[in-house]
């Protein structure tokens, strides 16, 4: 048998191993790709959904300090019926962070909330009776805790929006952020009062 003959079926075999090792290896890096990809994206959509938690955290204890108005201005009335005004702002305020859609606009109706609150417990100094009031003692101590909270939940939600435009503002981050829809998002600053408090006149 001539030796040419039997070397063919040898080179034909190696060929085909060259192939197939070829395709594994397209086949592995496809899939580290793949996987690569779907790690990305899921990313953005986890961080993206860390923002939604942690802003609806925010938007509860917010709703909950708002459930202890009613009780607030029904002892203040017993004192200052005459402030309608001051208590209009309180359910004007309700209002408009109720029909908010945006954070900046939430913050800002809080912001406008927490004005008129102010006015409303500044209304102790001139009824003595009132800041005596048991009561009345109670809501502030309860309205304070609920600040906290908030501010605790605000401090949260700051948190996972940074997280998630620190990703989005990364090289490869925006990239899957853009696929899977994922905006940045905008911080939910405290409000102007807290820093300081406007002046009540009487």
């Amino acid at each position: 048998m001539d030796g040419t003959e039997s070397q063919a079926p040898r080179f034909h075999f190696r060929g085909w191993i060259g192939v197939l090792v070829g395709v594994a290896l397209i086949a592995v890096v496809g899939l580290i790709g793949f996987s690569w990809y779907i790690s990305g994206y899921n990313r953005a959509v986890r961080l993206e959904q860390s923002v939604k938690e942690a802003w609806a955290q925010v938007d509860v204890v917010i709703e909950r300090r708002f459930d202890l108005i009613p009780n607030l201005v029904e002892v203040v009335k017993v004192y200052a019926a005459h402030e309608k005004e001051i208590f209009e702002h309180l359910a004007d305020a309700r209002t408009q962070y109720q029909k908010a859609q945006t954070v900046s606009d939430k913050a800002a109706a809080a912001s406008l909330f927490d004005r008129a609150l102010v006015n409303v417990l500044a209304l102790a100094e001139n009824y003595p009776q009132l800041r005596a009031n048991e009561n009345f003692l109670k809501l502030q101590d309860s309205l304070e805790g609920a600040e906290n909270r908030i501010a605790v939940e605000r401090m949260r939600y700051n948190a996972a929006v940074q997280a998630l435009n620190t990703y989005y503002r990364s090289f490869f981050g925006g990239f899957f952020c853009r696929r899977a829809q994922v905006q940045m998002v905008e911080f939910y600053k405290a409000p102007e009062v807290k820093k300081e408090a406007p002046k009540v006149k009487f």
